[in-house]
């Protein structure tokens, strides 16, 4: 689970409430929705938020609002704004009564690559800072390159695949994205899976929220 802190203005960071948010993957691991639950001190319960999922990533005074964080201090949070024990993820499950849908379509050929490979973008809301670039190239092990709109690349093999990734801004860095190419070879399709996580995660901490997981080909 995503789990973010929410403070009562961009100027006021006080602590308002917690949002929990988890993507439902299709087989091929690209989104299909984003389940939340919004919990706020005035309101002192857990309450289905499709619309805050929906607004924290396209309305930059209310992502402004929010943190990413990970569940210890999540659960530090929820304490001291007097909710107590933070629940349990399997209880936090039964407050997703209304899910936040994600466009899905059918992956295009966008290139001449291998019949093999798949092309998937992991699309980010939000802007870098300094530091927070330099963890995102450290945390991904990108390398630079000659394209003035990729920040870095990088390449490994793991569980009988081959992957590559790249670290693009969009826009005037108002939105960044990871794109992997996938080389399937004879191994797990987990792997594959692990790795999007891994890089979802890894630039969700420098600060940015995760929008959607799209698939190209």
């Amino acid at each position: 689970m995503d789990y973010y802190l929410i403070s009562t203005s961009a100027h006021d960071r006080s602590l308002a409430g917690v949002l929990v948010e988890e993507f439902v993957l299709c087989e091929d691991f690209t989104a299909a929705g984003i389940d939340s639950a919004e919990w706020g001190s005035e309101t002192g319960e857990w309450l289905a938020a499709p619309e805050v999922s929906r607004l924290i990533r396209s309305d930059g005074a209310l992502r402004a609002r929010v943190r990413p964080a990970g569940r210890r201090t999540a659960r530090e949070a929820y304490a001291r704004l007097g909710g107590g024990e933070l629940p349990e993820e399997e209880e936090l499950r039964e407050h997703f009564r209304r899910r936040q849908p994600l466009p899905t379509t059918a992956p295009l050929r966008l290139s001449s690559g291998e019949a093999g490979d798949r092309r998937y973008r992991i699309l980010f809301a939000g802007e870098l800072g300094a530091d927070g670039l330099a963890a995102a190239q450290a945390a991904l092990r990108l390398e630079p390159t000659n394209d003035p709109r990729v920040v870095g690349k990088a390449s490994v093999s793991a569980g009988g695949h081959g992957f590559t990734w790249e670290l693009r801004r969009i826009g005037s860095g108002i939105a960044w994205c990871v794109d992997v190419t996938a080389r399937l070879g004879g191994g797990s399709l987990a792997t594959l899976e692990a790795l999007l996580n891994y890089h979802r995660q890894a630039v969700r901490r420098q600060g940015l929220i995760p929008v959607t997981v799209e698939r190209f080909a």
